[in-house]
């Protein structure tokens, strides 16, 4: 392929950029991993997001880089891609995040991610820059992620009445508030892994485009997975408090023993989807686990009001990021 003719400062400056979406990431998407257990208060919320800080680098030791080579090579075509389409993409999603952050709602840095990218990459090239069957993937766990959160919290939630229906609530609610500790950690993992990587095929991108890194080459860098891994726990440590609340609290109220089910269902789907290299929501996948938890109490326990705010919210961020992302890709024509 023919490389960018790139300077270094231009280079490093897109690489700052895609590690500053990365700790907004952390930042914006706090609220997955320790809402549950904040709102049970299990953990004080900074104990919380420490916790969830740790366990979101520790990831790096965990998966592989299956994610991170969906969207570093499976989402654009390489000729679509210069370092223009990379800060529309990067701008895009980093707006749609503050904005959505603001409003204290709950949207997908993934898909503001991927939304972006599409975005910057159909501005310049037009729909033959995207790969079909990356698409496609990504865009289908919009609905399979949370759906498959919603089946499994729902049925921890079944499992964990049945096998105490002979407990006292007291002792449910001790064991729960120690497998919450648990279950927070694994979310906290399935978060890192899956979403650390999508900035690392960023950069990965980026670099292959450059010619800094050989397109045929198994992983990106060692320097860009340690970055990438590093700069979503430091976000996650500043967390997203106005998320928190929503998350925990006004969808549904949860105990320790759904808040340990939402999480588990939750952690579970996010291992799944990155063992398989599909880059997913982790916002998506515990509002299904936190709706399905709730579901088994009584319909009436969800507060599908709010529920159905939410959803709107993820069926408007790849096609508000994409379009942001153009505009920026079109101003980064005329400043860059």
């Amino acid at each position: 392929m023919e490389h960018l003719n790139i300077s270094w400062g231009v280079l490093a400056f897109l690489v700052f950029l895609a590690l500053a979406f990365d700790f907004m990431n952390g930042f914006h998407d706090a609220a997955n991993a320790i809402a549950t257990v904040v709102s049970t208060r299990v953990l004080k919320p900074h104990t919380a997001v420490i916790l969830a800080a740790v366990c979101n680098v520790a990831a790096i030791f965990i998966f592989e880089l299956k994610v991170a080579a969906t969207v570093g090579k499976g989402t654009i075509e390489l000729f679509a891609i210069d370092y223009h389409v990379v800060f529309g993409a990067l701008v895009g999603a980093i707006a749609w995040n503050v904005i959505t952050w603001y409003y204290g709602i709950p949207s997908s840095s993934s898909h503001a991610l991927i939304g972006g990218l599409i975005g910057s990459a159909l501005a310049k090239a037009g729909p033959s820059s995207l790969i079909s069957g990356g698409i496609i993937k990504v865009v289908s766990f919009i609905l399979i992620s949370p759906l498959l959160g919603m089946v499994l919290g729902s049925l921890m939630m079944i499992l964990v009445s049945w096998a105490f229906r002979h407990t006292t609530p007291r002792r449910v609610d001790t064991w729960s508030r120690r497998l919450q500790l648990i279950s927070a950690s694994a979310y906290a993992l399935g978060h890192g892994g899956n979403d650390a990587q999508k900035t690392i095929g960023i950069i990965w991108m980026l670099l292959i485009a450059a010619g800094v890194t050989d397109a045929h080459a198994a992983m990106p860098p060692l320097w860009v997975v340690i970055s990438c891994y590093t700069a979503i726990g430091i976000g996650t440590v500043f967390g997203g408090w106005r998320i928190i609340k929503l998350m925990g609290q006004k969808i549904t109220k949860l105990r320790p023993v759904g808040g340990f089910c939402a999480q588990t269902g939750g952690a579970a789907t996010l291992f799944f989807a990155t063992a398989l290299g599909i880059p997913v929501s982790t916002t998506h996948t515990i509002t299904g686990a936190i709706v399905g938890v709730g579901a088994t109490k009584r319909l009436s326990a969800v507060r599908w009001g709010i529920a159905g705010t939410i959803v709107w919210a993820w069926v408007l961020t790849i096609p508000c990021s994409a379009l942001i992302s153009a505009l920026f890709w079109y101003l980064g024509m005329k400043l860059l």
